[in-house]
């Protein structure tokens, strides 16, 4: 039975390290560069998107896709915030 026991805890503490807690600090981070989104910022939504904020509500964001074309999107919808390169900033 101790044996069992301890190859239950084995695997379980495999995917804990493994899937499950690289998987919070990715969501923690995601987290916090979605609410860091001002405007200004370059982005780039999980659609594929691509634009600068206008205008940052605590839910929603109003941003610029070209020339006179204005999107809303929703925080939540954001992929990754860009530099003044184009490239994904690393948090």
């Amino acid at each position: 039975m101790a044996p069992l026991l301890f190859q239950v805890a084995a695997i379980f503490a495999i995917f804990y390290f493994f899937l499950i807690r690289p998987q919070v600090k990715e969501r923690k981070r995601h987290e916090e560069m979605l609410s860091s989104v001002r405007k200004g910022d370059d982005i780039v939504t999980t659609g594929g998107i691509i634009g600068k904020v206008v205008h940052a509500e605590e839910t929603q964001l109003i941003v610029r896709t070209g020339e006179s074309t204005r999107v809303t999107v929703d925080r939540t919808r954001i992929a990754t915030v860009l530099d003044h390169k184009g490239n994904a900033l690393e948090e």
